[in-house]
């Protein structure tokens, strides 16, 4: 038995396929001076392709696996559009009189071999997005191909040194059963691509292995549990056999609940929604039996595009997402950007910590035609469902008084052009910075809802951010200070008689559960993959036991403590 790292959940049997290493010869070519022009038109070309290329990965990921996992194209456009990566590689072309593609390759070894050298497992694994991003740039240099993988075999476990997401987006799921990395972690972007495919993934078997894996290997891969088994005994095939079954059984069975309301064992109702990205989105949380949509991230109509969408576009995209999700409520945040979500052409300007900076609602209430020409948007879509707009980032009354004051300006140049919308429609807000949590009793006096962006707000609350790994651990979604702040926003919502939903990743988790039950919270709005896993966990509940569970919770002292609870009572 190898011992890695659980990436990506489930169980896969088979035999090895081992995907050679994409790394380019490129002998030490120089130019003489007069053709330094030329090497510069040659780096730009392939700066230009490889940039078209990319574009078309993403709106491929987009399309086949959701538009949240396609952003993570946008790191690779910004490294090919970074002054700092692209100096380095003119420096060497003017400066040495070397060829572009020895350039592009001795800058790809310099930042890979210093991200290698920091002590962060998450800039470890960027290094990984610069050689992918500079190989796909050396691949039109060198004029080779790319090593792309098999798809003409019987189903096989793929094993790589590592995995790039240019790699990942021509992955057929039907012949992958799982994969094998010695790098990476579950922070990686194959990690991210594995779990939206539901493709198992053991990562960072480096230096764990005495031999290297070889292609024709039979492997047991458990990305549970992070384990890799080579030539396994016949005991232990049946062993994982019989765990790959009972894992298939479970998929299907859970499916059989799509229909089924989500009802406690003594009658308690709850409303379990989607989180979605696009018209598609809707369409798989309805497959998995979601009412509605808890969370529309409209950012996502913005991106990839040379201009703001006009009002037409955005009401076709808004009309589509209300009539596919049949007639059960929608909730559309509107627009937030700035932080890791950017525009080309809206450049922001350079913030020291931007996820704290201009962003969200603070770019809308600023830039107020735009906003307005997205709340008409909406408004006009409200004629054919049930929407309610959210407003991101709210800390302040202020702030939702000049949203809703906008909305009013809308309505009122809507009125004017005699179009149809609904004049009562809801607002909300979320609920993801402690300030709003804190005055939440006096925000619930402006608006018709409170959304909890759990994801934000644990972040905010404990001064972590998740996605850097030296301070990951730190990130406790049930830590003692964000479910007093829950309970906090919930009273608030109650005694206002507002409705409360929680949108975040807690609300997909299981475990969570008791505190909705404990709260009274009934909304949940979740990504469609955890939608009738969440489903299961309420039908095999009681609302009674739930509750006890709950405040049980709130006499605990530590993070560690209330998540052990929350576990035992998940698998009880």
């Amino acid at each position: 038995m190898i011992q890695g790292i659980g990436a990506a959940s489930g169980v896969a049997i088979g035999k090895a396929f081992v995907l050679p290493a994409w790394e380019w010869d490129v002998p030490d070519r120089r130019m003489e001076k007069v053709d330094l022009a030329k090497e510069f038109e040659r780096l730009y070309e392939g700066i230009r392709t490889s940039k078209t290329e990319i574009e078309v990965m993403k709106n491929e990921i987009r399309e086949t696996v959701g538009a949240e996992e396609s952003s993570i194209f946008d790191a690779h456009i910004a490294i090919l559009d970074d002054p700092v990566f692209m100096s380095e590689i003119q420096g060497i072309i003017e400066r040495q009189y070397k060829a572009a593609e020895v350039a592009v390759k001795e800058a790809i070894d310099h930042f890979v071999t210093m991200f290698d050298l920091l002590d962060d497992e998450y800039m470890k694994e960027r290094a990984l997005d610069i050689k992918d991003v500079g190989n796909r740039l050396l691949k039109h240099l060198l004029g080779t191909p790319e090593i792309t993988l098999p798809s003409d075999t019987q189903p096989y476990i793929l094993v790589a040194k590592e995995l790039s997401p240019s790699q990942l987006v021509h992955l057929n799921p039907e012949n992958v059963l799982g994969m094998v990395t010695m790098s990476g972690g579950k922070t990686s972007h194959s990690a991210i691509m594995a779990r939206a495919l539901g493709i198992p993934l053991v990562s960072g078997l480096e230096s764990l292995t005495e031999e290297p894996l070889s292609t024709g290997d039979l492997l047991i891969i458990d990305g549970d549990e992070g384990t890799v088994y080579r030539e396994p005994s016949r005991a232990l095939l049946e062993q994982f056999n019989r765990i790959a079954e009972e894992q298939r059984l479970r998929k299907e069975q859970l499916q059989l609940l799509a229909s089924v309301d989500a009802v406690t064992k003594d009658g308690y109702r709850m409303r379990l929604a989607g989180n979605i990205s696009s018209v598609k989105d809707v369409e798989q949380a309805v497959k998995y039996g979601a009412e509605g949509v808890g969370l529309f991230r409209t950012e996502f109509l913005y991106m990839d595009r040379p201009a703001f969408p006009s009002e037409e576009e955005q009401f076709e995209v808004y009309r589509q997402v209300v009539e596919a999700a049949g007639g059960h409520p929608v909730v559309i945040r509107t627009l937030d950007i700035g932080g890791d979500k950017q525009l080309e052409y809206f450049p922001l300007f350079e913030e020291e910590n931007p996820v704290l900076g201009f962003r969200a609602i603070r770019i809308s209430l600023d830039e107020t035609e735009m906003f307005k020409t997205q709340l008409r948007a909406l408004l006009r879509a409200s004629a054919y469902g049930q929407i309610k707009i959210l407003y991101p980032m709210i800390h302040t009354l202020e702030e939702v008084r000049q949203a809703n004051a906008l909305l009013e300006e809308a309505k009122q140049e809507l009125l004017r052009r005699e179009l149809p919308f609904n004049k009562d429609i809801e607002t909300g807000i979320m609920i993801e910075i402690p300030a709003a949590a804190a005055i939440a009793d006096l925000l619930a006096q402006e608006v018709d809802f409170f959304s909890i962006g759990t994801n934000d707000l644990v972040q905010y609350v404990l001064a972590v951010d998740r996605m850097n790994e030296k301070v990951a651990h730190l990130y406790h979604p049930y830590h003692p200070a964000v479910i007093r702040l829950l309970r906090q926003t919930v009273l608030a919502a109650k005694e206002a008689g507002i409705s409360v939903s929680v949108c975040g990743e807690m609300a997909g988790d299981e475990k969570a559960l008791p505190l909705w039950l404990y709260l009274g919270v009934t909304n949940l709005s979740m990504s469609p993959q955890s939608l009738l896993r969440v489903k299961h966990r309420i039908l095999n509940s009681t609302l009674a036991e739930g509750m006890e569970q709950g405040k049980h919770c709130y006499t605990l002292t530590t993070s560690e403590e209330i998540e052990a609870a929350l576990t035992r009572w998940t698998k009880s």
